[in-house]
């Protein structure tokens, strides 16, 4: 757990950090759900999870070749990088003085 202190004299500080924080959790979420659903989509396309396709699978194997392999494994990674930060941000604990 990360903890943020902050200090200041005036108390508006802290709530406009967390704002700050809370608002970029959401922005966070909007574009996991986004990416969720392009995930999705080409699980739906290529009929197997994305574990299988990462494990398995080369750009030669799939339809669509380099493009729909790239374009899947970079919303992977985006994921993987989102939840990260995801997990960083819900985790920080706010001391007060």
């Amino acid at each position: 757990m990360s903890k943020l202190k902050v200090i200041d004299d005036r108390e508006d500080v802290s709530s406009i950090i967390k704002s700050a924080i809370e608002a970029e959790i959401k922005r966070l979420e909007l574009g996991l759900n986004k990416t969720n659903r392009e995930i999705k989509k080409f699980e739906e396309k290529y009929l197997m999870g994305s574990e299988d396709f990462i494990e398995k699978h080369t750009a030669d194997d799939i339809k669509g070749g380099d493009y729909a392999y790239i374009r899947w494994a970079g919303e992977l990674k985006i994921r993987e990088r989102i939840l990260d930060d995801l997990r960083k941000l819900k985790n920080i604990e706010y001391v007060v003085n």
